[in-house]
Parts: C-alpha cells; sequence; structure tokens
C-alpha cells in the first residue's frame, strides 16, 4: 500500500509539473477568450477607472453572434459513422455498429454534448469529448456513454505533436471536488476517499485576488454539505498513459486424457476389426480363385502356393498400415490445435507447467494500450487497462498550433472587441456631455444646487449675483467622423477574422437579391467554416467513432437487444439483437449469431453530414427529384416541418392511394381468376375422363394379344430350353471325361519319376 499511495504522490508531482508557465499562460489567454465570450470584457479595475471619469460601462458584444453561428455550422445535425468490415464475413455484424452507435449517440445525448465541445472549442480553442462505461447502467450490464470535460481540467503531455494527441505519452485530468461528492460517485471506494487527504493548496478567495483577474469557474468556493459544515475540497487525478505491454502469439496442441485414449482406443481397434474382416475375406476369396486355376491345371503347385503365400502376407501388411492411420487419425482428431493470445505473465505462468512440452509455434509481439490511473488526494484509488490501442479522450481543436496548445476562434477578435468597446464608450460619453452642459463661473456668482438641478431644464430662469461675470458653458470637443468608419471597419474585421458575415445571420441588407445569388452567398461565403469542419471536426469524430468501436465490443459480449427511436414520426422504430446464442439439436450452444465482440470492421465518418443545409434548397431539391420519380411524396414530407406528418401521410400518401386500387383491382382479378380456374378445371376433367375410356379400349386390347402371343412364345421357349439342358449335360459329360483322363495321365508320369528316381538312388 505504501508503494501504491507513492504512486498518487508521484502523479501529484507530474500535474505540479505540468501546470507550468505555458500551459498557464495559455489557460489565462483561453480563459480570456470565454470571458469576453460570456460579455466579461472588463476588470473590475477598468470599470471603477471608467465610472471616476462618469464614462459607460457597457459593451456590444459582438463576440456572441459568431460563436453561436460557428457551434451552429459544426452541430446542425447529428454525425453518423459508417462502418466498413474487414472481411465478407464481418459485413452484417459492421451494419449492426452502424445502430449501436447511434444507439450510444441517443443515450448520452450527443447532440447536448456536442454543442458543449465545439463552443469550448470556439472559445477555449479545444473541447474534449470522453468515451466511457457507465457500469450501472442497464440493471448492472453496463453500456458506452459519452461526455464532455472541461478543457481546463485536461493536461496534455508537452511533447505532443499530432492534432488528436494520439502520440502523448500521457493524458492527465485533475479536479478539485468536495470529499462527499467523490464518496458518491464512488461509493465502492468510500472508505479509501474517506481516508484521503488533499494535496492541493486553499484557494485565494475573490476579495483576495488582484482586480485585473476575472472571475472563471475555479473561483466558485461556495462549497458546503447538507449538514452545514464546510466540505473539504480534495484533489482528483486521472492519470491515462500509453504503454507497451508484452504479449506472445502461441499455437499449442492439447492431447486427450487417459479417459479419452481409452474410447480412441475402443473406437479403433473396432474400426481396425472391421477393416481386418474385409482383408480376410478378400484374402480367402483370393485363394479359392488361385485353388480353381491349380485345379484348372492353368498354375503348377509351386505357383500356387507362392501366390497364396504373397496374398497372405499383402493382408497382413494392409491391416498394419490401417491400423497405424487409424490411430493416427484418431489421435489427430481427439488433439486440439488451438492459437492464442497471452500477456507476459500469463505466459510465463503457463510455461512453468506442461505448456512448453506442446507448443507447436510462439510469437513475441508488443502492443500499446491505454492504462488508467485514479488517485483522490494522496490516497491511491485503483488502475485497469481500457480497450483499444487509443486515449478515450478525444480532442476538437479550433485551429490546432502544432501543440497540445491550440489557438480558440475568439483570441483574434479580442482587440477589435477592446477597439469598438472603447469607441462606444467615447461617442456616448461625448454625447452625454453634449446634453448635460458643464459651466464654468465665479465662486459665489450663482446658487450652486439650484443650477446643477435646472440648468439642463427647458425654459428654465437661471439668477446670478450682482457684480459676478455670467458663467460659461463648457461644450465638448466634436468627435471626428473616424470614430463611426472605425466600428464600421471594426465590425468587418471581425466578420472577415471569424469567416461569419452578416448576410450569414439574416442581415437582409448584406445579401443577394435574387435566389440564386443568396444561395451562392451561402455557399461561396461558409467555405471557411467547411474547412475547419472537414478538417479538424471530422477528425476528431473519426478518431470518437474508432473508440466507441473498442468500448462497445469490450462492452457488449452478452445478449442485447438495442432499439433505435427514428426521429421522424414517419420512419418506424427499429431493433437490433447482438450475440444470440445459437443451439443444436441436442440442446448444447454451438456459437451466436451476430457475435459482435469477435468482428473486425473499419469506421468511418460520413463527410459533410453534420453541416447544415438550406433548407429552401434542399427541399426545393426534393420537389425535383419526386417530379422526376426518383423519390415519392413520403420521402419529400418526411423533410419538412409539418404538423401531424404521419395521419397526412396515411391519407394522402400517393401509395396509399395506389395501393387502395390495386386492392381493389386484386379483388377483381381474384373472381376472374377463380371463374377462370372453375372452368380450366372442368375441361381438364371432361378430357381426362375421355383419355381415360380410350387408354381402357387399348389396353384390353393389347392384353388379348399379349395372352395370345405368350401361349405360343411358351412353347417355343420350353422347346429352346430342353435342348439347351442336353447339350449343357453332354459338355458336363465330356469336361469330366478330359479331367479323369489328364489326372490319370498326371499319375503315371509322377509313378514314371519316382521309378526314375529310385533307380538313379540304386
Amino acid at each position: 500500500m505504501a508503494n501504491k499511495n507513492k504512486r498518487a504522490s508521484e502523479i501529484h508531482n507530474l500535474f505540479l509539473r505540468l501546470n507550468g508557465q505555458n500551459r498557464q499562460s495559455w489557460e489565462y489567454i483561453n480563459q480570456k477568450g470565454h470571458d469576453y465570450f460570456l460579455d466579461n470584457q472588463m476588470s473590475a479595475k477598468e470599470k471603477k477607472a471608467l465610472d471616476d471619469q462618469g464614462m459607460p460601462t457597457f459593451t456590444i458584444n459582438r463576440i456572441i453572434p459568431i460563436v453561436e453561428m460557428l457551434v451552429f455550422y459544426a452541430t446542425a445535425n447529428d454525425p453518423r459513422w459508417q462502418a466498413v468490415g474487414v472481411e465478407g464475413s464481418d459485413s452484417d455484424i459492421a451494419a449492426v455498429h452502424n445502430d449501436i452507435a447511434e444507439y450510444i449517440w441517443s443515450h448520452s445525448s450527443g447532440k447536448s454534448v456536442m454543442h458543449q465541445v465545439i463552443q469550448d472549442a470556439v472559445t477555449k480553442s479545444v473541447g474534449y469529448m470522453q468515451v466511457y462505461v457507465d457500469p450501472n447502467a442497464d440493471q448492472g450490464m453496463g453500456d458506452v456513454k459519452l461526455r464532455c470535460l472541461e478543457p481546463f481540467d485536461v493536461f496534455i503531455d508537452p511533447q505532443s505533436r499530432d492534432p488528436l494527441f494520439r502520440d502523448a505519452g500521457f493524458m492527465m485530468i485533475q479536479k478539485i471536488l468536495p470529499r462527499k461528492q467523490l464518496e458518491n460517485l464512488m461509493p465502492d471506494y468510500a472508505q479509501k476517499i474517506k481516508k484521503a487527504s488533499s494535496q492541493y493548496p486553499t484557494h485565494m478567495s475573490y476579495s483576495e485576488k488582484s482586480d485585473n483577474n476575472d472571475f472563471q469557474y475555479k473561483d466558485i468556493q461556495e462549497n458546503f454539505s447538507e449538514f452545514g459544515d464546510d466540505e473539504l475540497m480534495i484533489d482528483y487525478y486521472e492519470l491515462y498513459e500509453k504503454v507497451a505491454l508484452e504479449y506472445h502469439n502461441v499455437t499449442y496442441r492439447i492431447e486427450p486424457t487417459e479417459e479419452e485414449l481409452q474410447v480412441i482406443k475402443q473406437e479403433a481397434n473396432m474400426a481396425i476389426q472391421a477393416q481386418a474382416e474385409e482383408l480376410q475375406v478378400s484374402l480367402k476369396e483370393t485363394q479359392l480363385q488361385i485353388q480353381q486355376q491349380l485345379e484348372a491345371g492353368q498354375i503348377i503347385p509351386e505357383r500356387a502356393e507362392l501366390e497364396m503365400k504373397k496374398a497372405s502376407q499383402g493382408v497382413e501388411q494392409q491391416i498394419q498400415a490401417i491400423s497405424q492411420q487409424i490411430n493416427q487419425e484418431m489421435m489427430e482428431k481427439a488433439s486440439q490445435t488451438i492459437t492464442k493470445v497471452f500477456s507476459k505473465e500469463e505466459f510465463n505462468i503457463l510455461m512453468k507447467g506442461d505448456l512448453k512440452n506442446h507448443i507447436v509455434s510462439e510469437n513475441k509481439f508488443f502492443e500499446h494500450k491505454i492504462k488508467l490511473t485514479l488517485c483522490i488526494g494522496d490516497q491511491f484509488i485503483y488502475e485497469s487497462y481500457l480497450p483499444g490501442t487509443e486515449y478515450p479522450i478525444i480532442p476538437f481543436t479550433y485551429k490546432w498550433t502544432g501543440t497540445p496548445y491550440p489557438m480558440s476562434a475568439v483570441s483574434p477578435l479580442i482587440g477589435k472587441q477592446q477597439e469598438m468597446n472603447k469607441a462606444h464608450q467615447l461617442m456616448v460619453h461625448n454625447a452625454s456631455l453634449g446634453s448635460s452642459l458643464r459651466w464654468i463661473y465665479q465662486e459665489g456668482s450663482v446658487d450652486t444646487e439650484y443650477w446643477e438641478k435646472f440648468a439642463s431644464a427647458p425654459g428654465a430662469l437661471l439668477p446670478v449675483n450682482n457684480g459676478y461675470e455670467m458663467p460659461k458653458e463648457v461644450l465638448p470637443a466634436q468627435l471626428s467622423a473616424a470614430f463611426v468608419n472605425m466600428i464600421n471597419m471594426g465590425k468587418g474585421d471581425m466578420e472577415y477574422l471569424a469567416g461569419i458575415y452578416s448576410s450569414q445571420q439574416g442581415d437582409m441588407g448584406a445579401q443577394h437579391d435574387t435566389y440564386k445569388g443568396l444561395l451562392a452567398n451561402d455557399e461561396y461565403g461558409t467555405r471557411r467554416v467547411k474547412q475547419w469542419v472537414e478538417g479538424y471536426i471530422k477528425m476528431a469524430l473519426e478518431g470518437l467513432g474508432m473508440v466507441v468501436r473498442d468500448f462497445a465490443q469490450a462492452t457488449y459480449q452478452t445478449q442485447k437487444v438495442f432499439r433505435i427511436v427514428q426521429p421522424s414520426a414517419i420512419a418506424e422504430e427499429r431493433e437490433t439483437e447482438i450475440n444470440v446464442p445459437m443451439y443444436n439439436d441436442f440442446g448444447e450452444e454451438i456459437g451466436m449469431y451476430n457475435d459482435y465482440a469477435k468482428a473486425k470492421f473499419d469506421v468511418r465518418i460520413l463527410a459533410g453530414n453534420s453541416l447544415p443545409v438550406n433548407r429552401w434548397a434542399y427541399l426545393g431539391e426534393l420537389k425535383e427529384l419526386m417530379q422526376l420519380g426518383v423519390i415519392d411524396d413520403i420521402a419529400v414530407l418526411a423533410e419538412t416541418d409539418v404538423k401531424n406528418k404521419e395521419n397526412i401521410a396515411s391519407r394522402k400518401s400517393l401509395y396509399s392511394q395506389l395501393q387502395s386500387q390495386v386492392q381493389q383491382l386484386e379483388e377483381q382479378v381474384k373472381d376472374s381468376t377463380g371463374t377462370i380456374e372453375t372452368l380450366e378445371r372442368q375441361l381438364v376433367q371432361a378430357g381426362i375422363k375421355d383419355k381415360v375410356r380410350q387408354v381402357e379400349h387399348d389396353m384390353r386390347k393389347k392384353l388379348v394379344d399379349t395372352s395370345a402371343k405368350l401361349r405360343g412364345d411358351s412353347a417355343v421357349n420350353k422347346a429352346n430350353q430342353d435342348s439347351y439342358n442336353r447339350q449343357l449335360k453332354d459338355i458336363n459329360k465330356k469336361h469330366e471325361q478330359d479331367l479323369a483322363a489328364k489326372r490319370e495321365a498326371y499319375a503315371k508320369s509322377q509313378e514314371n519319376n519316382n521309378l526314375t528316381k529310385t533307380e538313379e538312388n540304386n
């Protein structure tokens, strides 16, 4: 435990190094841009100075509409991902992933999360979306979800040079939270949280801060418990590290057990016995053939004996070969060859056992994994390895600078906003001085209280004491027309810098007069915004899709049904089911249908699907396509904002009208078809009866002819049979006589040979 708590101290020290001068400067600049967006454009010191001079402190915020338009362009529509199967067998599962991604997006309120992330990217230079698993969702089954992170709570490895920070050695999330809130968020670790001591210094109160410091979210200190006691604020750390883990791809063989060997031997013996019996029968047939050849005098006895010996040896060799083949096949069938990936620790443990004797091949390789370490205060909570190979924190930057410190859209506008604020303040202050005149007078010449009250009143009589000079008006200097030009130029400069023009916000004076010109202006005027969306947002969404895929495949490994609710009332809801078990006839599980966890596919973002669409132009295009017959009226109705679209579709749809007409025609066709079929059946039945009568007549005629012919053929066949039998008897008798003569001649030759040998011996 001491080593683990030491790990917590190391992470805290890493945070202190990360929160250096460069990081603080970047945070200050972007917090200032965010404050300008929220109309917090002057510090307390600046406001006091203006109040002392009697100048107005209001601002004309030109940044808010620019930010809102940029956010609108990037979040007008929900992004859509397209999964592409690596192999043909993965295509169906890839289609299922599209529904799962849509399910995760809708259940995470992806629209609002994306809106906040893009707003952070525009005002704070970067927005972060995190993929995580909620273990308590779906009654403990777990669900993959999305959420946004506060950009200033995320600390990136300063050496990262990738737009998505994929090459970063680590990422860190650091927060300051009340102890009770942490206990509610992680009830499983409540005991450790109670023991935790804060390592973060207490924040200064707002009154102790410098006047030129803007108010921000980190200045909120009102954290009290429900019982009225001050809550202890504790530092919270999530450290994500990309580490290379050693793995071993091992192919090994599993040998059968003793019981399985006994069963294999029995089956092999039965198979060998069956083959041996077949070969023995074949041997007897061969021996019989040899004996017949010997008796027929075709071979001599020595040849017969030699052939029988060869046949017997051949059968024995075949039985041995078959026995070896059957035993080998049975063993190969019983033993399994498995290829599996083991971690270094698992491989070392298995190598201490019997595995090393059964390894067929082994390859070592390294794979990058994301290691999560969570600490609270000085307490180590836990560490784990996340699915996939990329960080679950995806950055959406506005302008990447080649470092982990990007630039926001608001930063270049701050100077112009200050210029416009100052110009407006001077113009209003000058107008105020012109309507409320100042006076120069000698002391004692006027009643000051009376003059202050009535000097600006129309028709007022202002008394002057005798012997004194008349008070003189102090008129304000006339402002140059350059102030008005400065404001207009500043407005144009801000629009030019941001790429958001007045015509895009509905300014009729800045728009084109014709409809086509308006569409062209909308097309060409938004190219800079589209460049940002297609360049940075699309890349981030692709990275998000890959991480969601990895988390979803690691989480959804059991049978689950996803219900997708369609945004349009006309479209039907659909359901997708994954990991459906399949069983054989014996009730044994043999696999899974839509095995989501094992599928391999890539995820790509559909280009331009999150950008807004000009509804007038889009509906006009749909109408033209409907007139050409490419789409139907339901497709056009689904894209409109008409109420009760589903009722209108059921009443007025062209398909509904055609369907009713088709139904009427089908009824008429059914009646006509029934009548025709009845007449055809009657006609066929009449023809069948006529043919049956004709066939019966022909059959009776053929039967009579056949009977007569058979009687004549029977007598001829009997005579032929008697003649054949007599010839066969004569042939057999002659064959027996020849055989007896050959045997007698053979016996005499043997006797003569014996006599010759006896004489030679004598």
